[in-house]
């Protein structure tokens, strides 16, 4: 079965096919159309820009992803539905819409949420996670990204518990909103990891810099990031205009923001895994490409659950891309349907 994914949610076009075959999944292409540069000038992303770009964008990435992935035909599409912004999601599932009418094909409806966990299996055997399901779930998913910091119990593919979300800002955007104040553009979080892991054999130390890990002792699963990007801002204004600008200040500041970001997500997952015994825990999202996050998740696992499964997808696979949504509707085909009007976007739409 080849299935064709197509992703809008945000600022990233992404088309891809992917083929289900003796139970395992082979990308045959994965064509990503990233606006970052456009948006770098607003620091974030401007939807109407970005529903502009994706309508001229979407022609470009299917024709594309048909060439790379040497495909003429394909069995079933799925498009994002939400959550998301929601004059991009019409973008994706408009496109889809009418593909489906010129090629007689089903849509599957698919939540963004759940493609990044699914996107942890893209590598696996189908059939050896469905028989070796007792031993993965329930699984603890952390979904971190621009716009979501999320935890999740995953019971099986499809049934999902939120068990705690982000009050304000998400860690990604956190991210962002620290580099912007310390001029480092957008996005922010490769800008952060970059300084943060430059290579040095001790961290860089800055006398005073001490941010805060917010909701970190608290007995809830939920986030907040907001107070730490309020933290950074009011550093950085008590410096003096020299030290703001000196590479040492920037790369300790970086440090201690990745640090601190990190040290919240990795306590709070650690402790929902432990309090629902979890057998795996599932790192996703685009923030789960962050190097030294993965490290630290994966060291923690092994320390302090051994015996506990960790997944994570391919870091080229973290950001939002095509993969992970026909991936998704490979494991909904139940879903498919040709009633095309049962296709609406949901920019809040909920596991």
């Amino acid at each position: 079965m080849i299935v064709l994914g197509i992703e809008t949610s945000c600022d990233d076009t992404g088309v891809a096919l992917i083929e289900e075959k003796r139970s395992r999944f082979e990308i045959l292409s994965n064509v990503i159309l990233s606006q970052a540069k456009l948006h770098r000038q607003y620091g974030g992303v401007y939807p109407s820009l970005a529903k502009r770009e994706h309508q001229k964008n979407l022609p470009i990435a299917f024709k594309r992803a048909l060439r790379d992935g040497n495909v003429q035909k394909f069995d079933l599409i799925g498009v994002t539905v939400g959550p998301g912004l929601e004059p991009c999601l019409w973008q994706g599932i408009n496109f889809a819409v009418d593909l489906a009418k010129k090629t007689k094909k089903p849509i599957v409806p698919v939540n963004h949420i759940e493609a990044h966990i699914l996107t942890s299996f893209i590598d696996k055997n189908f059939q050896d996670l469905i028989s070796s399901s007792q031993r993965l779930f329930p699984a603890v998913c952390l979904v971190v990204s621009g716009g979501h910091t999320e935890l999740i119990l995953m019971k099986s593919v499809g049934r999902y518990k939120l068990l705690g979300r982000t009050r304000d800002d998400a860690a990604g955007e956190c991210f962002d909103k620290t580099a912007r104040i310390l001029g480092l553009g957008y996005p922010g979080g490769p800008a952060i990891a970059r300084l943060a892991n430059s290579g040095e054999s001790k961290p860089v130390r800055v006398k005073n810099i001490k941010l805060p890990r917010p909701m970190i002792y608290q007995k809830n699963y939920d986030f907040s990031f907001a107070g730490l990007k309020t933290a950074v801002l009011y550093d950085f204004r008590s410096r003096s205009e020299k030290e703001r600008t000196e590479k040492k200040y920037i790369r300790a500041m970086c440090s201690e923001i990745q640090q601190a970001i990190i040290d919240v997500l990795i306590k709070k997952t650690i402790k929902a895994a432990g309090e629902f015994g979890a057998r795996s825990i599932i790192l996703a999202g685009g923030v789960a490409s962050n190097q030294e996050l993965r490290r630290q998740m994966r060291e923690k696992i092994k320390s302090q659950m051994p015996g506990v499964g960790f997944f994570v997808p391919p870091k080229d696979l973290c950001n939002d891309n095509g993969v992970m949504i026909a991936l998704t509707a490979f494991f909904h085909q139940e879903m498919a349907t040709k009633d095309l009007q049962r296709i609406k976007a949901d920019a809040k739409l909920k596991l």
